[in-house]
């Protein structure tokens, strides 16, 4: 029998965001500051500093609720928390790492279908076009979380005041940005 023995590395959320994108949950002593200032605290499940603490405990039921919950898809990375953070913990890094992780295992929240279907849209309109193209983005988002005749008014006034544009301007080197998202996908696939 081997004397050897084998440091069995840690599978957990907070391992892999830590891998991912070198964010340090542990480094989180709950103050409470990011909760105090998240603009949409109050709507999440889990509110910022929430989300840390379940990151801490490595549990694999605390991974779970983070995955399907509704507050990954709620920030709006407007990072007054990582600004108010005494210890600088990127929490917008660790929500977009988690949103990203829970559509690749298809664990989404279903209250957040269309804030999804609007991320997809917004990022569909960069890839085709390699730049913001507004009707698009709404028309695509109508398609994907069918509502269809919410502001529907507006288009019409929108379009008259150059706010909106009937074609889409694309940029010249679409082919650089076709790879990010190639690139991109192929990271997310690891």
């Amino acid at each position: 029998m081997s004397h050897h023995t084998h440091i069995l590395e840690k599978k957990s959320l907070a391992a892999d965001i830590e891998k991912g994108v070198e964010v340090h949950s542990q480094k989180c002593y709950q103050c409470g500051k990011c909760t105090a200032g998240c603009p949409v605290a109050d709507e999440m499940d889990y509110p910022p500093s929430m989300v840390m603490r379940m990151l801490q405990t490595e549990s694999k039921e605390n991974d779970e609720k983070l995955l399907r919950s509704q507050s990954i898809w709620l920030c709006v990375t407007c990072e007054m928390c990582l600004g108010r953070c005494p210890m600088e913990i990127d929490i917008p890094s660790v929500m977009d790492y988690l949103r990203q992780k829970s559509l690749s295992q298809k664990k989404q929240n279903p209250k957040a279908k269309n804030i999804i279907a609007f991320h997809k849209s917004f990022l569909n309109m960069i890839k085709y076009t390699g730049r913001l193209y507004e009707l698009g983005l709404i028309l695509d988002y109508k398609r994907q979380s069918l509502k269809l005749t919410q502001d529907m008014a507006l288009g019409p006034k929108m379009i008259s005041k150059g706010k909106l544009h009937i074609f889409p301007e694309t940029i010249r080197n679409k082919a650089h940005v076709a790879k990010i998202f190639k690139k991109t996908r192929n990271q997310g696939e690891k």
